[in-house]
Parts: structure tokens; sequence; C-alpha cells
């Protein structure tokens, strides 16, 4: 283990490389939970956010969405369906998911399925996020697959975004789902 091996996983909770008073506080916004722990039904809500014209403009340079509608101010304004510049449906997402993303050292990214841009979102507008959990079912030697439903809803809960987020999470006691897996 070098001197500069990072902290996550178990390592996180005390880590031996800092003071012990403050490898005593909890690390924010990470979780430490197993397949075992996640329990369908369970729903969380995030904190409202308010998609601001630069944010805007800095995910449309960087994945080059250069979109009139999203882009081009007298289009939209004159052209376009909506009568104003909208907000990249992939910003939204990435937004609308990362305010209910939590940092599980045990789970991964699996996909997304069911993807749906229900509502336009335009610059200006607040949104908020509730995640879901759906179901899950064991899969892997080592892991089980889990579902859960993310709903982005803009001003006061109108439905803009809906998906499906499928990740595998590492089992506490892998023995106890020897013979039930797919794999």
């Amino acid at each position: 283990m070098s001197e500069f091996s990072p902290t996550i996983g178990v390592a996180s909770t005390h880590p031996a490389d800092m003071p012990e008073a403050h490898a005593d506080i909890p690390v924010w916004n990470s979780e430490n939970w197993f397949y075992e722990d996640w329990q369908p039904g369970h729903k969380i809500r995030s904190l409202r956010r308010t998609i601001a014209e630069g944010e805007s403009h800095m995910f449309n340079a960087l994945v080059l969405d250069i979109h009139p509608y999203v882009q081009d101010q007298m289009f939209a304004g004159k052209e376009g369906i909506f009568g104003k510049r909208l907000v990249a449906g992939a910003f939204v997402f990435s937004a609308g998911l990362g305010l209910v993303a939590t940092n599980c050292v045990n789970a991964f990214s699996y996909g997304y399925d069911k993807l749906r841009f229900i509502k336009p979102v335009f610059i200006g507008d607040t949104i908020y996020s509730i995640r879901t959990n759906l179901d899950k079912k064991p899969r892997y030697r080592n892991m089980g697959l889990i579902r859960a439903s993310y709903e982005v809803f803009k001003g006061e809960g109108e439905l803009v975004l809906y998906c499906e987020h499928l990740q595998t999470v590492k089992y506490k006691n892998p023995a106890d789902f020897v013979g039930k897996t797919e794999k």
C-alpha cells in the first residue's frame, strides 16, 4: 500500500492516514450499504435547484450541443414551439440524477432503462428529484442487481423526466446467494 493510497470503502470509515479526530467524522454523501441492506419501496427526495443560464451553456459547450432550441434565443423565441430556449434533456437527466445520487462504494452503475423527457425544462426552472427503490434480484456470484426509478420534477410538482437506474451491488455475505444467481 502506497503512502498516498485513496481512502475508499471500509477504509473511508476510519482511515489511518489522517488524525483520529478527523477519521471518526462520518464521510458526507457516502454510503457503505450492501445488496442485503437495499429495501424496495424506500424513497428519497432531493433539495431543489434552479438551472441557471450559464451552467446550461457550459453543459452545451462541454457536450457540443448547439441545437437552436438550447443555444439560439432568436430562433427559440421566433420559430421554436415553446417561445424560449430549452435546457438540454441530457443536462436535466444529469442534474436531476445528481440531486439524489449517493456515493455507495459497493454499488456500480449497470445502465438506465425507460429514459423519457416528459415535459420541457427552461432556463430559470427549479427542479427536484425523487428516487424510489423498485426491486432487486441476485445476479452474479458476488453482486446482485437493483433497480430504482428517478423522477425529476419542476416547479411545484410537474413531472419532467423519468428513468430507471440499474446497479450491481456487492453482497455482504456472498455465501447466502450460492445457487440463487443467474450467472
